[in-house]
């Protein structure tokens, strides 16, 4: 891949650019020139990867390697809904929150699970979302051709307006109008493996929901800290339910040979579908519930069908990086 140079309107709004690459030296070819650009316009630039794609990117920047920050994406994105708070902060913090800004992240790579990948790509698709009217800052997002299936590929043309192919910037034909970012909302989720505990709870129950989620976790060897994690979050999104979801709600839990699953179902209706991407606002103490299960779950998914919602809580029964 031939070196791009940048397009005349590079620091208009948000640039949500999907890279299209063949391998890892057109990754360094693309990822190098982009930023060195940006050094050379003073951007701060923060890029989340892999730890070995930093590892070869430090290398080839030599002494400019310094000049950016890099965060492990296989920790910060192993959850894709704790990625676009980090972005918020990095737009946030510093001397002059209003510089023009640039960020490289790949939160798609191969070896992510089904489920992973299925949140993976609608956090692509609500950064369009999120980022909507906000600072000028030029997001890169690095997507392998030779490893990452066809299909992929095609969603990263959907859920990005701009693309970088063959040294090439242009716009994507086929993205989705930044109203359709949250399509993925009421996808099916897949059903139970195996056996399932399930209990319906109302607001008196609360003690054993987390007795509950707790005694399953440990029959599935999640003990410890990550069970009172799991239970920590059941709680929290069990009294959702309560709250928000009409007073009742029914939990399943069961595994699936890497994580175990806690299942809470209601009958209300989410509307914002950034719920659990935002940092709670400090004096809201009753609105934090999704926030906090995606920083103590491996994996949160939320679904909203006509009959109510449904948030799926994994956490890995043996954490793999």
């Amino acid at each position: 891949m031939t070196a791009a140079s940048p397009p005349a309107d590079a620091h208009a709004g948000f640039r949500h650019e999907a890279l299209l690459y063949a391998g890892a030296d057109d990754f360094l070819a693309a990822t190098v020139h982009f930023v060195l650009d940006g050094i050379a316009r003073d951007e701060p630039i923060l890029a989340a990867l892999s730890l070995e794609k930093i590892a070869a990117l430090k290398d080839a920047l030599g002494n400019d390697g310094d000049r950016v920050m890099f965060a492990d994406m296989a920790e910060l994105g192993r959850n894709p809904a704790r990625i676009i708070p980090a972005w918020r902060r990095f737009l946030r913090d510093g001397p002059d929150p209003g510089q023009s800004r640039r960020g490289i992240g790949e939160p798609i790579w191969a070896g992510r699970s089904d489920v992973e990948l299925v949140e993976a790509q609608r956090h692509e698709s609500l950064l369009n979302v999120a980022f909507d009217n906000t600072s000028d800052w030029w997001l890169l997002c690095p997507y392998d051709t030779t490893t990452l299936d066809s299909t992929v590929v095609d969603e990263a043309r959907r859920s990005h307006p701009l693309l970088l192919e063959d040294g090439r910037h242009r716009s994507s034909p086929q993205a989705r109008a930044h109203d359709m970012a949250s399509a993925h909302l009421d996808d099916p989720l897949p059903d139970p493996s195996g056996g399932v505990t399930s209990i319906a709870f109302g607001p008196d129950d609360l003690r054993r929901v987390r007795h509950t989620a707790a005694a399953t976790a440990a029959a599935f060897g999640v003990t410890g800290a990550r069970a009172f994690e799991l239970m920590v979050a059941v709680s929290e999104i069990a009294t959702n339910s309560i709250r928000h979801g009409g007073g009742h709600g029914d939990l399943r839990m069961w595994a699936d040979g890497r994580h175990v699953v806690c299942e809470v179902a209601d009958s209300g209706a989410l509307t914002n579908p950034l719920a659990g991407r935002e940092d709670p606002d400090p004096d809201d103490v009753g609105r934090r519930g999704l926030w906090l299960a995606n920083q103590l779950c491996d994996l949160v998914q939320i679904r909203v069908f006509p009959t109510g919602t449904v948030v799926r809580l994994h956490i890995a029964t043996e954490i793999a990086m």
